[in-house]
């Protein structure tokens, strides 16, 4: 069953509770999605580290071909 956008919001917001969080349904098929995530914590930490914080943050609901989230367009940054 695909993942709504809010779905995809509240798991993010677990792990990064005062980020600015965007989620856009890219198709409108509930499968594939963008999201850019800014939040402070990212600060000093490289893209990589930045993006492997936020896929840690969905808690495998992007694993492989079971996954609910089959592709998601992910944008990191620090805020300004």
């Amino acid at each position: 069953m695909p993942m709504q956008a809010q779905e995809i919001e509240d798991l993010i917001r677990e792990s990064f509770p005062a980020a600015q969080i965007t989620i856009t349904d890219l198709a409108g098929d509930g499968n594939h999605y963008a999201a850019e995530v800014s939040d402070e914590s990212f600060r000093g930490k490289n893209r990589v580290q930045q993006q492997r914080a936020v896929y840690a943050a969905l808690k495998g609901k992007m694993d492989g071909s079971h996954g609910e989230l089959h592709a998601l367009a992910l944008t990191t940054k620090v805020p300004e």
